[in-house]
């Protein structure tokens, strides 16, 4: 079975990650995946609404490490990779996007979150951006959109600390619309999403671009410098001590780095 299902039902493309056994960790192939599914939607008239799931007891342990580390460099050109595409799709589609979170959402699982417009998080929702205690930095322009929607000092305290933040303090500085049992989640997001569907698609596409206030440039040229710097980070020290500790299951020792 897939990683990630996809499923079109009354105008809403469902989009579920489906590898519960390993947290819902985002391969390569699952990127390819969700920005297949993202750009079809945005091209048939017969999808309003995007929806993005995953278990009542996960939604995304973030990227596969693994699956980065020992995939083969990509020889093709860098917007025909499948991060950037996923990013670049998810960044301009145009039609709204709705989110149910549960447990776990790290790194992108949290970031992408920055692009949807509804959001529903179950109360066991865990948020995470451990980017630079992995020697890394922030990616899909979460430099820039978490300190316009959270404020700077709490962006700050999300971003260089890397701490996990929860449900109700993720409802507090606006990045979940609701709070709700997990069992529940999916559910009430996808009530949502049909509302959505139901609406005018010509007027719920210029009100978001609206609301958007014309940032998608910015946006794109922010996550372009993310990810030349994420990806030249990712084979310094840092990321590498930080790599081999969690693989050791130890605490990684930055003090010569």
């Amino acid at each position: 079975m897939s990683d990630i299902l996809t499923h079109v039902e009354a105008g809403v493309m469902t989009l579920t990650f489906n590898r519960v056994d390993k947290k819902n960790s985002i391969t390569r192939a699952m990127y390819a995946a969700l920005a297949d599914g993202l750009e079809r939607a945005a091209q048939d008239a017969a999808v309003r609404v995007a929806l993005i799931q995953g278990d009542a007891t996960v939604f995304s342990a973030g990227n596969d490490i693994g699956d980065f580390q020992n995939a083969p460099a990509d020889p093709g050109p860098r917007e025909q990779q499948p991060v950037w595409r996923f990013l670049r799709a998810i960044a301009t589609f145009p039609k709204p996007i709705v989110a149910a979170v549960c447990g776990p959402a790290v790194g992108v699982g949290t970031t992408l979150l920055l692009h949807c417009d509804l959001v529903y998080a179950g109360d066991n929702a865990a948020f995470a951006l451990p980017f630079v205690n992995l020697g890394l930095v922030p990616e899909a322009a979460s430099s820039l959109l978490l300190p316009q929607m959270l404020g700077y000092h709490r962006a700050a305290e999300a971003l260089l600390l890397g701490e996990p933040f929860m449900a109700e303090a993720a409802l507090e500085v606006g990045l979940v619309n609701r709070v709700l049992p997990p069992t529940e989640c999916n559910a009430a997001a996808q009530q949502q999403a049909r509302k959505l569907a139901a609406k005018p698609l010509a007027s719920l596409i210029e009100t978001k671009r609206l609301m958007k206030g014309g940032q998608q440039a910015a946006v794109l040229a922010r996550m372009d410098e993310e990810g030349q710097l994420f990806g030249r980070m990712l084979h310094e020290p840092a990321a590498r001590e930080a790599f081999a500790a969690f693989a050791e299951r130890r605490k990684p020792d930055f003090s010569k780095i």
